[in-house]
């Protein structure tokens, strides 16, 4: 997989997700091993970025919606 600045590697790079607290790491990871299996299974090229664009949309709306239900549950405002 090429190291490009705006293909693949890139791509992937956004969907990293050691970062996030553990409620919400477990939500991510489910894209993070779809993207990279994506990544592996087909050549770099337009439709692979356009598909990673779109499931890295997805991931950020689960995510978002994983840490309402997590403040919901937990009755907090957090800062972010």
């Amino acid at each position: 997989m090429p190291n490009s600045l705006f293909g693949t590697a890139h791509m992937l790079r956004l969907f990293r997700y050691n970062h996030l607290p553990e409620h919400l790491k477990m939500v991510s990871q489910l894209f993070w091993n779809l993207a990279t299996e994506l990544a592996r299974t087909f050549p770099e090229g337009p439709e692979l970025t356009v598909s990673l664009r779109k499931l890295l949309e997805s991931k950020d709306a689960a995510v978002r919606h994983a840490h309402l239900s997590y403040e919901a549950k937990n009755k907090t405002d957090a800062p972010f």
